[in-house]
């Protein structure tokens, strides 16, 4: 056996986090599709509050548990489990515990991505010349700033904002740290919609949830984009002044 091919064989376990997780989202959008729905929530909406009166703790961690997985393994149903945190513990602690389920598991693909390849891209951009090197060095500038437009700019997937960073080498700490505070914004108005569902559930309705794209919910989410831009503005323009 050559050199390459033992370093191939030694290099195939660093897929298998990535892949599986690839693998178990792919299931999932074929069966979780019904399971993880508005209309799934709204037939079981007793049930869940009877069950949580019940197991206050338990329930929380069942939440815990089903956030952490749906974000880990990029199911679909966020923003349904979202609104069920909302519905069953009230916008405050519905948006602590989802921010904190989300973060964990953003951290958990996160690692996986990187672990998998992110590490040998991260590497490969390091060695490389021209406008990569270049974009590379400018992310690492403003790390912090990017990853936190990342989170706050609702057009750009969750799960993209969770591959990405992974995939060029920014750090485990400020992506944490971004992911937690970045989310909070997006998470309160969805919970905050899941919170008033009961009224929604008596008048037979179905949640607006295109809520965060009306003017006075975007509107506060778009300025603090803004002042995320605003560090990575000055850094630039500092730059070619002194240029």
């Amino acid at each position: 056996m050559s050199i390459m091919d033992e370093n191939r064989k030694a290099a195939l376990p660093r897929w298998v986090p990535i892949a599986g997780i690839a693998a178990i989202a792919a299931i999932g959008a074929f069966t979780l599709r019904d399971t993880l729905s508005f209309q799934a929530l709204a037939e079981n909406r007793e049930a869940l509050i009877a069950f949580r009166d019940a197991n206050f703790g338990l329930t929380i961690g069942v939440y815990l548990a089903v956030y952490i997985a749906v974000v880990a393994f990029s199911l679909p149903g966020a923003t349904i489990t979202t609104l069920t945190g909302g519905f069953l513990f009230g916008l405050g602690t519905g948006t602590l515990l989802t921010v904190f389920a989300a973060t964990i598991g953003a951290t958990i693909i996160f690692l996986a991505a990187r672990w998998g390849l992110g590490e040998r891209l991260a590497a490969k951009m390091d060695a490389s010349e021209g406008r990569v090197k270049q974009l590379k060095a400018g992310l690492a500038e403003n790390e912090i700033s990017v990853l936190f437009l990342m989170r706050l700019v609702p057009a750009i997937p969750f799960f993209v904002a969770n591959l990405l960073p992974a995939l060029v080498g920014v750090k485990l700490r400020n992506f944490v740290f971004t992911t937690f505070f970045g989310i909070i914004p997006g998470t309160a108005v969805y919970t905050w919609v899941g919170a008033g569902l009961g009224e929604v559930f008596a008048r037979g309705e179905t949640p607006n949830l295109g809520i965060i794209f009306e003017p006075h919910i975007l509107g506060p989410i778009l300025g603090l984009s803004a002042l995320a831009l605003l560090p990575i503005l000055l850094k630039y323009f500092r730059k070619t002044k002194g240029a």
